[in-house]
This record gives structure tokens, sequence and C-alpha cells, in this order.
């Protein structure tokens, strides 16, 4: 592929930057061109074969940034592969993931013509030091599974590696090195 995949991300204390950035490594990993940007700050997905767009839910709500970024290229991403992720629960409890695949899902509705292939919910961070009253209060957290953002982030290599079909790529987690005889 010549064309670089986007990975775009909406985040307030860094967590879902940090999962877009290790996304994004992993796409590099794989062979692919990687631009990573903070959602608000893409103006063209003119460049890009594909977009994955990240952000934290919020008060049952994917970020801000993220939507705003959904709504500005709806028109575009009803024709490039669209992969979202997003931050939230506080625990990897299947209830909790299931509730934040809700809030995300439900967010996505209200954006029109945004239909991604890939839809992935990762535990999320709380920081009390960071937040505001009467959330400061929180217990600290931090539910992110890297295995499973691993494995989000080679679905979405194996779909923008439009010349190999997705059991032909080589995961580089397990690949082991040949030596040379």
């Amino acid at each position: 592929m010549t064309a670089p995949v986007l990975v775009a991300y909406a985040t307030e204390h860094g967590s879902t930057r940090a999962v877009a950035g290790a996304i994004a490594a992993r796409l590099r990993e794989t062979g692919l061109e990687v631009d990573l940007q903070p959602a608000g700050e893409v103006l063209d997905l003119r460049p890009y074969a594909g977009v994955i767009v990240g952000g934290a839910l919020y008060m049952g709500r994917l970020h801000s940034d993220a939507v705003g970024f959904l709504r500005r290229h709806h028109d575009a991403l009803a024709v490039l592969p669209l992969a979202v992720f997003a931050l939230g629960p506080r625990t990897l409890e299947p209830s909790d993931l299931a509730e934040s695949r809700k809030q995300l899902v439900r967010s996505l509705a209200k954006v029109p013509d945004v239909e991604p292939y890939e839809l992935a919910v990762f535990g999320g961070v709380i920081d009390p030091k960071t937040l505001r009253f009467p959330f400061n209060h929180l217990r600290a957290s931090d539910a992110r599974d890297w295995d499973d953002i691993d494995a989000f982030a080679f679905r979405c290599a194996a779909a923008y590696d439009y010349g190999k079909a997705a059991a032909e790529l080589s995961d580089p987690r397990t690949t082991v090195p040949q030596t040379h005889r």
C-alpha cells in the first residue's frame, strides 16, 4: 500500500493517545505507513487509505473531538475503511465492557454514514490527580489490556494490507526469525 493509514485520537488526559500510539507502532511493524494525529487537528482525509479513530468514553458518550472528527469527515469515511476504538470501563468485567460497547454504538449511531468494519472497547484509565471533584475521589486504575490492543491493531493491519489475505499476514508478535544456514 502506498497511501498511509491515519490513526486519530481524542484524549483528555493522555491514555487514549498512548493506546493510539501503540496501535500506530503495531501497524508500522507490519509494514504499513502510519500518521498519528489528534482527531481535532485532522483537516483532510484524502491522503489516507484507511482510518482508525479512538476516543475515551465520558459519562456514556464518546469524546467530543472523536465525534466531531466523524461528523466533519463523514463523507470521506463513507468510502474509506474505518475502525473505531474507545477506552471506557474501569474494569475488564464482561458486563462493564458490554455496557461501554453499548455507549460507543449509541454515540456512533448519531453520526451519519459511519459504519466501522472493526469496533473495539478497551479498559480505561483513572488517575484521580488529573480529575476534578467528585471524580478525583475515585480509586486509581488502569484497565488497558495491551494484548487486546495489539490484537485490534493486527486485525486492522490485515484489513489495510490489501494485497494479502488476512491468513497470509504474519503476526509480528509470533514470528520467529529464521536462522541463516
